[in-house]
């Protein structure tokens, strides 16, 4: 198939393979292509296979579509699109080992680990016209956030001047897919050994979770960017990384904070924690209110200055996950557009490894020298 093709014409459903286990949401990925009317999985490879094969055989994908040999997947199964769950780290050579296949690629956020990769990232997709290459956010596909995105272009709160966020969860080997529980004994054993942990290949809260933050708070804000950013993190004795992060993003129309933490008393899709997870969003004419998984948004405005709830709204198909997105998107032919596209999610990014600069310097970064 030739992926510049026009999609219109494409009638069967999308042949998509997932690449990479190191992330738990390629398990959650399986689940949706399996469910999707238009996408069909066609393989699974890791570097890992008894990882893979354990997540396969739990969501019954039969062993003739795992694969240990990443090649032969490509060349026996003819993918148009790979969902790449692999190390953050590993996103650069990923994107462009499909790109220069003419497969389109959507990334389990985030974009990339170092500010080069991510510029790479952008080349090569701009390389290759008709080949979609997109990040998958899972926050941005939440009702609450993705109405808080229309009440602001609808200008209910005018002119955005802040943006607070803090998220995070228990911490990343606490779920597995599904968000599945595990228990505190595995994820002791678990620790010395997983990537989350690991600087060199990408772990941290602020890696995990700011890039959340920072590009949604760059879709709020119609990709407005900070002139500099001031970050600090907490690293554990014994630890590489951070499991918490603190961040203040200077804007023409003041400052905004992106806060991270592993290690939050319960996990925001069981019970939300304080402080809640989600957005606070300042706007010149009142203030919104978008917490993960609430079925409202918070409103102020000077007619309801007691503050009013906004059902979510009901998303489109096409809106509801990183999967669902690109196939609408191949289907009649458009961009990505939001945080799944790279235009947003790049921007996003440097506020990412502004922070990180910063909280290695321990001085304030501006974005234009990066």
């Amino acid at each position: 198939m030739d992926a510049a093709s026009p999609s219109s014409k494409q009638i069967d459903p999308w042949r998509i393979a997932v690449v990479g286990f190191d992330h738990m949401h390629a398990g959650d990925q399986i689940s949706v292509i399996k469910d999707h009317p238009r996408a069909m999985l066609v393989g699974a490879w890791d570097s890992n296979p008894d990882r893979m094969q354990q997540v396969c055989a739990e969501l019954e994908v039969p062993p003739h579509l795992q694969y240990g040999d990443l090649d032969a997947l490509i060349a026996e199964t003819a993918p148009q699109i790979a969902v790449v769950c692999s190390t953050t780290a590993d996103h650069r050579r990923y994107v462009d080992y499909f790109v220069e296949r003419g497969i389109h690629v959507l990334l389990e956020k985030p974009l990339a680990s170092t500010v080069n990769d991510a510029r790479a990232i952008v080349g090569a997709a701009a390389s290759a016209p008709g080949v979609l290459v997109g990040v998958n956010w899972p926050l941005a596909w939440y009702p609450v956030h993705r109405t808080a995105r229309r009440l602001i272009s609808e200008g209910v709160i005018g002119s955005v001047l802040e943006v607070h966020y803090y998220d995070g969860n228990r911490g990343p080997l606490f779920h597995t897919h599904g968000k599945h529980e595990v228990d505190d004994a595995e994820v002791a054993k678990a620790k010395a050994s997983t990537w989350w942990y690991s600087a060199a290949e990408g772990g941290g809260s602020l890696r995990d979770y700011l890039g959340y933050g920072a590009t949604l708070a760059t879709w709020f804000r119609d990709g407005e960017l900070p002139t500099d950013v001031t970050a600090r993190t907490h690293i554990s004795p014994g630890d590489e990384v951070d499991e918490q992060s603190v961040v203040i993003a200077s804007y023409r129309s003041g400052l905004s904070t992106f806060q991270t933490r592993w290690g939050t008393f319960t996990d925001p899709w069981t019970h939300q924690p304080y402080p809640r997870c989600g957005f606070v969003i300042v706007g010149s004419a009142g203030t919104i209110a978008s917490f993960d998984y609430a079925e409202a948004v918070q409103v102020q405005d000077n007619a309801h200055p007691e503050g009013q709830a906004i059902p979510v709204d009901e998303l489109a198909p096409g809106d509801t996950g990183g999967v669902p997105n690109l196939i609408h998107a191949l289907d009649h032919g458009l961009p990505l557009e939001g945080p799944v596209s790279l235009e947003v999610s790049m921007a996003g990014h440097l506020i990412v490894e502004a922070a990180a600069q910063s909280a290695a310097d321990q001085t304030p970064v501006r974005l234009d020298t990066l």
